[in-house]
């Protein structure tokens, strides 16, 4: 029996009452207080998630930009130093090898963050196809990874750096100090549709910062949260799950993600796949859909129209915070238009349910000040 991995803080999240579960061969926290108590605690003011089984793969060198263009398929020349951007790692017949953040540290610096389960697989993959003046590593082990979120996290994040971070816009990053630790990556990116800030720390001053970010938040309820609430929190905000709604079978296309597609950005892998299937047009597509009668739907359940099987839901569960059950799943095109009845099969029934836009839950925002004369 193979010995399941540990993050950097392993110890301190099992202190915190941290219910462990094998994830991707990692022992990580599913929950601590519950999930739906700690999905809502993200969505009013913040919850503080142990994503150090993450991988970072880094590339450096003059052909570093060469390397990451061709390997992903959003168009990485259009980047900026200190910003990430969302995009696949494809293979040559356009389905996925991985979904990704690209974060551009230097025009010779570039760092990958990739999918737990993913993080060998990719990093075999990228260096089986780079090549030029230029280093591939692999980071992931020696990198913990904290995910700050909810609409207090700023204010919680604050109290313990000397960083502007509201000048840090959506999707950007820095490097500065928190807690005293220096040089850390802290980016304004996150997968529960809150704002809020992964950072990126040393192994060894993985425990410090945690701890530093927990006692900074106690006025403001934070809460330790596992993975649990993290799918959840995720689902409702509409974000993809590698393994559930994307994989080796599907493309971006079919994913509803052709906007992270940039075909002029040169001759990525997997190109010529897309351009053929967006010349010969898609034959399914993923969408959202909620619940029209009791029932949760949930990964692998078929969905029926008319008494015939037209596709399975990939991802599906009842939403914490807007309190409905909803789900994704891969239908024919022509059942794709809102307000398209389907039925779900939920235990032999057939339960209905309708086509709805996605994201489920958007982030409210902060009304604008009007200044009195």
């Amino acid at each position: 029996m193979t010995q399941m991995k540990k993050t950097a803080l392993n110890a301190v999240v099992k202190e915190l009452g941290g219910r462990m579960v094998d994830f991707a061969g990692w022992e990580m926290p599913v929950q601590f207080s519950g999930i739906i108590d700690e999905h809502n605690t993200v969505r009013t003011a913040a919850g503080l998630f142990d994503v150090s089984h993450m991988g970072e793969i880094e590339f450096r060198g003059k052909d570093a930009f060469n390397a990451v263009q061709r390997l992903v398929c959003n168009d990485v020349s259009k980047m900026s130093i200190g910003q990430a951007m969302y995009a696949g790692l494809l293979y040559p017949n356009g389905t996925f090898v991985d979904d990704l953040l690209v974060h551009k540290i230097a025009d010779d610096y570039y760092m990958l963050c990739v999918n737990a389960g993913n993080s060998d697989k990719d990093f075999a993959w990228v260096k089986e196809n780079t090549s030029g003046d230029v280093e591939v590593t692999n980071a992931s082990l020696k990198t913990a990874q904290l995910a700050l979120q909810g609409p207090k996290a700023r204010r919680i994040l604050q109290k313990i750096t000397p960083v502007d971070l509201g000048q840090i816009r959506y999707y950007w990053f820095t490097h500065g100090s928190v807690a005293g630790v220096d040089n850390l990556l802290i980016a304004a990116t996150g997968y529960t549709g809150e704002r809020g800030f992964e950072i990126y720390i040393p192994n060894e001053h993985a425990e410090h910062v945690f701890r530093e970010i927990m006692k900074a938040g106690e006025e403001f309820g934070i809460k330790p949260t596992g993975l649990g609430a993290r799918d959840t929190l995720r689902l409702e905000a509409g974000m993809m799950l590698y393994g559930n709604d994307i994989d080796d079978t599907t493309t971006p296309l079919e994913a509803n993600l052709s906007w992270i597609v940039k075909m002029d950005a040169g001759d990525f892998i997997g190109r010529e796949a897309l351009q053929k299937q967006l010349e010969e047009g898609i034959r399914r597509r993923l969408v959202g859909f909620e619940m029209l009668e009791p029932g949760i739907p949930r990964h692998g359940y078929d969905i029926s129209k008319d008494g015939v099987k037209v596709g399975h839901v990939t991802s599906g569960t009842r939403a914490p915070f807007l309190k409905k059950s909803i789900g994704l799943g891969y239908v024919p095109v022509e059942l794709t238009a809102l307000e398209t009845e389907l039925d779900i099969m939920i235990r032999g029934r057939a339960v209905r349910a309708k086509v709805i836009s996605t994201p489920f839950y958007k982030r409210p925002r902060k009304k604008k000040k009007v200044s009195r004369a």
